[in-house]
């Protein structure tokens, strides 16, 4: 059995075999509590709504054998502090009971003048799939797909097309925290439509909530 426990903004960890893997611990988490059995944490870009120094040592300090994945940029960024895994598209690692398999190279255009930054999406025991910042399409048949819904770079109707094109047998929502309570109802209601036009099943989690698949 497989837990998704989410947190604020794109945070969200996976239990398996109680062990756990952190994703995306950013500034926009206020807190993730206190996370034991941790045996990884990954990293999809170096935006600091997706990593942050605290969460990293917080996290290390409970689980000192913790391994960090991310793509080159994202380890640039977090520098010599922490020992960081690089990982770019077609990479595959295992961890623990986890099984992770990366895609992908780069993040969602935000505007011609800001620069792209390296990222990488993520594929956990080949079922449960996030893109990061971007539509990367994993290639493969997709259980479970954490679908962003608020970002500078997103456009509802893109990220309804993404959803139509990975027709997932299931999806939830991520990467919310700049929305409003209308706003999440209003997208979250659009990616529900299309997983369904799909023949999947959708679901929303508040931050501390989970789900078992």
């Amino acid at each position: 059995m497989m837990r998704i426990t989410k947190f604020e903004h794109a945070n969200f960890v996976v239990e398996t075999e109680n062990k756990r893997l952190i994703v995306d611990p950013g500034s926009f988490t206020t807190s993730l509590g206190e996370q034991s059995d941790v045996v990884a944490i990954v990293v999809t870009h170096e935006h600091p709504d997706h990593w942050t120094p605290e969460h990293l040592r917080g996290i290390l300090n409970t689980n000192p054998g913790a391994q960090i994945f991310a793509p080159a940029g994202a380890a640039s960024a977090i520098g010599d502090d922490f020992d960081v895994t690089v990982v770019g598209d077609g990479d595959t690692a295992e961890v623990g009971p986890f099984q992770l398999a990366f895609h992908g190279s780069k993040h969602a255009v935000i505007h011609s003048s800001i620069p792209i930054v390296d990222n990488v999406g993520v594929l956990v025991d080949g079922s449960l799939y996030y893109a990061g910042d971007s539509y990367t399409l994993p290639g493969v048949e997709v259980d479970t797909l954490a679908v962003p819904i608020g970002a500078p770079w997103l456009k509802i109707g893109d990220a309804m097309d993404y959803v139509l094109e990975v027709k997932p047998r299931r999806s939830f929502p991520v990467h919310d925290s700049v929305l409003s309570q209308i706003g999440k109802t209003m997208t979250q209601a659009r990616i529900e439509a299309v997983t369904k036009q799909g023949g999947g099943e959708f679901f929303v989690l508040e931050a501390g909530e989970s789900f078992d698949l």
